[in-house]
């Protein structure tokens, strides 16, 4: 997939996993604005997203797409849970998105995940 720039701003949960630095956030596909669009990208300019599907692979013991997506899901979202990782409500970002991902059904409210790279300004 080539890449896809999209710029927003919105509440970012920025966690460590596994040595990298993880952001999670939501977009809306339309007016409801129901966050139906998983965001989570990698913080780093030499990475792309791809270690998330590989983490995924290695750590969660997933072979299929739809569980190694379902994974990468529960890691953001848990992390959104606990108080211990960096919240930022209203932080600009502009992300690099590597892999679209429709999931069979809905997970954590999520239809859709979107991997790849974040450029978060001050971070």
């Amino acid at each position: 997939m080539s890449l896809t720039e999209l710029t927003a701003t919105s509440r970012v949960t920025v966690f460590p996993l596994e040595g990298l630095s993880v952001a999670y956030t939501t977009q809306s596909s339309d007016e409801r604005c129901l966050g139906d669009i998983g965001l989570v990208t990698v913080v780093d300019t030499r990475r792309d997203g791809e270690e998330l599907w590989r983490l995924a692979c290695d750590l969660g013991g997933h072979q299929q797409r739809h569980a190694q997506a379902r994974w990468i899901l529960t890691q953001a979202s848990r992390a959104r849970t606990v108080t211990a990782y960096t919240d930022l409500p209203g932080a600009t970002w502009t992300a690099y998105i590597r892999r679209r991902f429709e999931l069979d059904s809905l997970f954590a409210n999520h239809d859709v995940l979107l991997t790849g790279r974040m450029v978060l300004p001050g971070y």
